[in-house]
């Protein structure tokens, strides 16, 4: 196919890679060690390549020949690189155990700098184009955060807006939301972007030893919006964990009985809006986006009815027949809230305040709280993108994948919020990755541009390909095929080449 001359840049994935050194292996595909690659698009033509992210896990790892630090599912014995035992039992000042810098799961960008993530607290710069790791950054010497997101959000600014969770920190575990700039005043050029980060707000949680799990969170032009859903961590269970030999993966527990609450910050006064609103019980992992309607909020997220989806990651259960074997008791869907922000204080009991159109509704209780129901966009898509022009404001497409009853996805997909119309690619045996959304340079429509996915084949003989659809049509451009084994991955970015800092700089 053609790819259009516009298309400069370079496309950058992240996920796992390597599960087994040695004689050890992995419990858990989300374990692996984080294989970094690019497609560079250059003048009609791709170029390919892939490395192993160097991080301190990987180096300690490849010279003991074996697994010696641990991961989310899988606990590592003992630790030559640290005297985890010291670390175990210090556990009351500290209750976290060392994590891993093996980021794994995303890319973030901060300044003109670009960092792997993964959701401890650490993060390793990287250079986009050659895929050399550089250096560690530790969260915990610039915030009070045991661990963060690997979706942060970007502003018009050039900020960073991450979130992250303070773990028994003076007694208090609390959610902290923090900001870093693009860059440093001229004066202070040595010195790096986090030394300037911000802590814009912190929101308790509901429990000192049972904080929320959150992989993401939603952005409006004037919120921020955090969920406290009812999936926790144990903090207990996880600071003992290495002494009792489980993994931290098992301190992680759904309370389906217990409520979802939503929290909204106001960015101006970096305060919480007092009004308590929730919803039922449900697992979420990724935010679609948000936005303000006439005195609402207006948020679109992809949820599960249970914390299943993990559980299908188990490299056990990852067998030749994991397609037939491996049915999700949840399937994702995608739900839409609308929280009246300015609603008639004097509404009665049991009424429905949201007062624009939508079949999502939010009812005063007795109590003053508001409960929230959502409006069913559609069902059966995970890893959502969006057109980043139009995060927090009003959207009308997603592009994602979509996954039926099984956890790999069998297609790619292009959903419209407001009709509900949906379009997709797919082709036999073929397993596409997280669609990514670059707009054309003279965009005139949210959609005016193309979408790039890598796609594995089931078959491992047939050849992966990238794929680029016009983001219109959702019509195939072109392919390019990749002579190399690849891996399915979880999330990246494009970097557009006037983005990138040239080799010498």
């Amino acid at each position: 196919g053609q790819l259009p001359t516009w298309l400069q840049g370079i496309l950058l994935r992240n996920g796992p890679g390597m599960h087994t050194i040695g004689d050890t292996k992995y419990n858990h595909w989300f374990d692996g060690l984080a294989l970094l690659h690019s497609f560079t698009f250059k003048n009609g033509e791709v170029y390919y390549r892939s490395k192993y992210l160097r991080s301190d896990t990987y180096n300690c790892n490849i010279e003991a020949n074996r697994i010696v630090v641990s991961e989310f599912g899988t606990m590592a014995y003992p630790d030559p690189c640290k005297n985890i035992f010291a670390k175990a039992f210090s556990y009351l000042s500290h209750t976290i155990p060392e994590f891993t810098d093996n980021c794994l799961i995303n890319i973030m960008k901060t300044g003109d700098d670009f960092y792997a993530t993964s959701e401890t607290n650490f993060i390793r710069k990287i250079n986009p184009q050659t895929l050399e790791t550089l250096e560690k950054v530790d969260y915990t010497k610039y915030v009070a955060v045991n661990v963060a997101t690997s979706h942060p959000h970007y502003d018009s600014a050039g900020n960073t807006l991450n979130m992250g969770t303070s773990i028994v920190d003076k007694g208090r575990t609390k959610y902290i939301l923090f900001k870093i700039p693009p860059s440093v005043p001229e004066k202070e050029k040595k010195k790096s972007c986090f030394k300037h980060l911000e802590v814009v707000c912190s929101i308790p949680s509901r429990s000192l030893l049972h904080p929320s799990y959150y992989h993401s969170f939603g952005i409006t032009e004037n919120y921020i919006i955090f969920i406290e859903q009812p999936f926790k961590l144990d903090i207990v269970k996880m600071a003992t964990a290495y002494i009792r030999g489980v993994n931290w993966a098992s301190c992680l527990a759904y309370h389906k009985e217990e409520k979802t609450w939503f929290h909204f910050v106001d960015k101006k006064t970096k305060k919480e809006i007092s009004t308590k609103f929730y919803t039922n019980a449900m697992v979420l992992f990724h935010h679609i986006n948000a936005y303000e309607e006439d005195g609402h909020i207006v948020f679109d997220i992809v949820a599960y009815r249970d914390n299943s989806l993990y559980d299908m990651f188990y490299l056990k259960n990852l067998s030749k027949d994991f397609e037939e074997n491996n049915k999700l008791t949840s399937i994702p869907t995608c739900k839409r809230f609308v929280v009246p922000l300015q609603y008639d204080k004097d509404a009665e009991v049991g009424s429905n305040l949201v007062t624009i159109p939508s079949t999502a509704t939010a009812v005063k209780d007795e109590d003053g709280s508001i409960y929230c129901q959502p409006e069913i966009l559609c069902e059966g898509l995970e890893l959502p993108r969006i057109n980043y022009d139009y995060n927090g404001k009003k959207y009308k497409y997603v592009f994602a994948t979509k996954v039926q009853w099984s956890p790999v996805p069998t297609k790619v997909a292009k959903f419209n919020v407001q009709t509900k119309e949906m379009v997709h690619w797919e082709e036999d045996h073929c397993w596409p990755s997280e669609p990514i959304f670059v707009p054309s340079p003279d965009a005139r429509e949210e959609d005016d541009g193309i979408v790039l996915t890598c796609v594995v084949k089931s078959d491992p003989k047939e050849a992966p390909f990238l794929l680029v659809l016009d983001a219109k049509t959702f019509k195939e451009l072109g392919r390019a095929t990749v002579a190399a084994e690849m891996h399915l991955d979880l999330h990246g970015m494009f970097i557009p080449e006037k983005v990138l800092k040239t080799e010498t700089e």
